[in-house]
């Protein structure tokens, strides 16, 4: 399963059974975790490593130069029908393959492209707040100096995801030398000089390894570094990082729509008053899939017309996924407000895809600024 999910010669088109076997895994073994997942009560690390295994992580990895994103975006719904939680511990752990496989840093590539796209390392992305940054939100949290042979790092980050013992991430520090700029780099949290702390609950998800994390004085070696000068590599990689976002939403979108077809025998003879169906949702849910996998399939496109085709479509799907969701809960009606229903789950997860980085308020400033 692995060779095919590496290798586009050996299989041009590895989706049906990647997505499939994941779909297979997401039920099996994902559907009986998925409650104590969103209670905090389990980091499913096991199961994201299974899923390394049958080629999760490695199918939107580059291939002499082009890239294709619909094989891992097509995985991570299958995922989120599950669990929206996992669903976006799956877009940390494609993301950090996406870093690694767009770095011109070969030590880096050779060191940790392939236990970090088998899921033998699992890890997350820290670019919340550089994303912030870069559309003018906020500053940036970590500084940097240059030393013989890499920069000392201090600052601190309120949260990032998917992360443990023995996990790395992604993210970016402005240098105070007189040279300035900034810096990507891979953080690893098993430096005795970085500090993981737990986050205070969430309304959902509590199970997805988020921790604030202090940088005291970390030193960073140039083996470690992604990309210097950061802001052009961000520039690359950044449709893909909002492209693999979809994944979580399409899968959410998915279920919701299930959950009001699985209560219309006994509740369609009233259901049929309330102004949104899943007819609707399911047409909306082909559009957006349809869009998705056209712009996966060209994640390095530079044009400005694409780049506001990806924020739109990121939009969108944001404020559909709390649509859709809201919409089940009306459905499933009492039943649906017991904790033990995955209606309100779904809802509380629906708020997360509208508010993770971008968030709804910044891609509209995305598109208002141009």
């Amino acid at each position: 399963m692995t060779s095919l999910a590496l290798s586009r010669v050996a299989a041009r088109d590895p989706a049906p059974t990647i997505a499939g076997e994941v779909a297979r895994l997401a039920r099996q073994e994902l559907a009986p975790l998925a409650s104590a997942i969103d209670a905090g009560s389990v980091y499913p690390g096991e199961f994201l490593r299974r899923l390394g295994e049958v080629g999760a992580w490695s199918s939107h990895v580059p291939q002499e130069g082009p890239a294709d994103l619909r094989w891992a975006i097509q995985s991570m719904a299958a995922i989120g029908e599950v669990c929206g939680a996992t669903a976006f511990m799956a877009w940390c752990q494609n993301t950090l393959v996406w870093y690694v496989a767009n770095s011109t840093n070969l030590k880096l590539a050779a060191r940790f492209g392939d236990c970090f796209s088998r899921g033998r390392v699992l890890g997350g992305t820290g670019l919340s707040n550089p994303m912030k940054s870069f559309f003018g939100i906020e500053r940036l949290k970590l500084r940097g100096r240059k030393v013989d042979g890499g920069y000392i790092v201090r600052g601190a980050l309120p949260w990032v995801s998917n992360l443990g013992p023995g996990h790395y991430f992604g993210t970016i520090f402005e240098r105070e030398d007189e040279e300035g700029g900034t810096v990507m780099f891979l953080a690893d949290c098993s430096d005795p000089a970085i500090t993981l702390t737990p986050c205070k609950p969430f309304l959902a998800m509590d199970g997805t390894g988020t921790y604030g994390v202090q940088f005291r004085d970390v030193f960073v070696p140039d083996e470690l570094i992604l990309a210097e000068p950061a802001a052009p590599f961000v520039k690359k990689i950044r449709a893909g990082f909002i492209l693999l976002q979809a994944g979580i939403g399409l899968g959410l979108m998915r279920d919701c729509i299930n959950i009001m077809d699985e209560v219309h025998a006994p509740l369609g003879h009233v259901n049929r008053y309330l102004p949104q169906q899943p007819l609707q949702f399911r047409e909306l849910y082909a559009e957006f899939e349809k869009e998705a996998m056209t712009l996966a399939s060209d994640p390095y496109n530079a044009d400005d017309s694409y780049w506001r085709r990806v924020v739109a479509l990121r939009l969108r799907i944001g404020d559909a996924s709390v649509a859709v969701a809201h919409a089940a809960m009306l459905h499933c009606g009492a039943r649906g407000y017991l904790m033990s229903h995955r209606a309100q789950r779904r809802l509380r997860e629906a708020y997360f895809v509208a508010i993770v980085t971008p968030a709804t308020k910044q891609l509209r400033k995305m598109l208002a600024d141009g």
